[in-house]
């Protein structure tokens, strides 16, 4: 191990070490909504970060950079160790480990559910009145930046998934939280609440953190939308949320934004029609909102595929370049989810066939938490290293 990396490290233990003595300065103006004095809103979990802004991840035109040198995201999902960690079960060694086993193996960036159904870290009531995440939820989170920090990992983090939407018939309604999640998202003071309380202050906590690169603000909100088990929302209100929150991120932070779609049927104007596109989001805010229009929109494209997606029509992002595969190149675009144990090409020759088509990255599902017979980091392992292995000055153009 180096000796700047064991500093980093050291530094990353000592912080930990002092969150629950410190408090939060008072957070930036906030869009009008619910505001709750008292609460983690006015969390006393202070993070101070080790970077200086010169390994932050920056979007230039379709590329993403670091110091003006091109990143490539060598990445993976490590969406959770056990679920509902933040605010849960969280363990600073295992994720601690964890993130160093992915250094270790060439993946740069990890896709992490820092929420994965609502129902843990988030203070919401059965109306849907988001009141804040709890001191532990953001607790557990300056652990995480603290360990992406000490070892070399940029994090998107996903804040929601259709899991939040969704009535689990095995589970007893009472204990669930889905009502309160669709009646937030469709009811626009309640949104903005969230906003307030959970975004704005993720963003304003964590946000100076060079290793803290983008929020996922949704796992496959396609699901909300077409299955009735999450509720069959609209898109309108669910785009509204991801125009709102965008335009919050952008106000409050450097941190980057995006959705991770199911699919590219609804990523894309040349199929369904691109539900986060500039027009479509800016168009949902209305004139004379505090929210800013010319903000609503997302960094990058962080679109999922799975082998069935090419039988029904949507394309197979590992033969066809971005535009073929129907989005838009004016941003970067990476693979947000993929299986970690393909069928047809071997996970090494997709990771090699997106760089060559001109993607920005793959972000395999998963090296952590159950097996799901998608693979694990051990399956994942043999491409990021090959990739590493291959082009190293962009897997860590801010050296390793």
């Amino acid at each position: 191990m180096k000796l700047t990396k064991t500093a980093a490290f050291i530094s990353a233990i000592v912080m930990t070490m002092s969150f629950a003595s410190c408090r939060e300065e008072s957070s930036s103006q906030k869009v009008s909504g619910d505001t709750v004095s008292g609460n983690s809103t006015e969390s006393a979990v202070e993070f101070k970060t080790t970077t200086d802004g010169s390994k932050r991840i920056k979007v230039n035109g379709a590329d993403f950079e670091v110091g003006g040198k091109r990143l490539w995201v060598n990445g993976a999902n490590a969406p959770w160790i056990k679920w509902n960690d933040f605010g849960g079960s969280f363990s600073f060694m295992e994720w601690n480990d964890h993130f160093r086993e992915l250094h270790e193996n060439g993946i740069n960036c990890a896709r992490v559910w820092i929420s994965c159904n609502g129902e843990v870290g988030m203070d919401i009531d059965d109306e849907g009145h988001f009141k804040g995440a709890t001191e532990q939820h953001w607790k557990d989170l300056a652990e995480l930046f603290s360990i992406a920090e000490a070892n070399q990992v940029y994090i998107m983090a996903t804040v929601q998934s259709f899991d939040h939407y969704k009535d689990d018939e095995d589970v007893d309604d009472s204990q669930e939280k889905f009502a309160a999640w669709r009646e937030l998202i469709t009811d626009g003071s309640k949104t903005d609440a969230y906003i307030n309380n959970y975004i704005i202050p993720l963003v304003e906590k964590f946000g100076s953190s060079d290793y803290f690169w983008s929020v996922d603000l949704c796992n496959e909100p396609d699901w909300v939308y077409e299955n009735s088990e999450c509720g069959k929302l609209d898109w309108v209100d669910l785009s509204s949320y991801y125009a709102k929150a965008a335009a919050a991120i952008h106000e409050h932070s450097d941190v980057l934004v995006t959705v991770g779609m199911g699919m590219p049927k609804y990523n894309s104007d040349k199929i369904n029609g691109n539900k986060i596109s500039n027009e479509y989001l800016s168009s949902l805010i209305p004139d004379g909102s505090d929210y800013n229009k010319d903000k609503a929109f997302v960094d990058f494209y962080s679109t999922h595929w799975y082998p069935w997606e090419e039988g029904s029509g949507m394309g197979n992002p590992f033969k066809q370049s971005p535009e073929e595969f129907g989005l838009d190149t004016d941003r970067p675009t990476v693979i947000g989810e993929c299986p970690g144990t393909p069928q047809k090409m071997t996970l090494q020759e997709e990771y090699e066939s997106a760089y060559s088509l001109g993607y920005d990255g793959v972000m395999a599902w998963k090296t952590s938490g159950q097996d799901d017979g998608n693979g694990l980091l051990d399956d994942i392992a043999p491409a990021t290293k090959e990739i590493m292995q291959a082009h190293k000055d962009e897997v860590f153009p801010a050296g390793a």
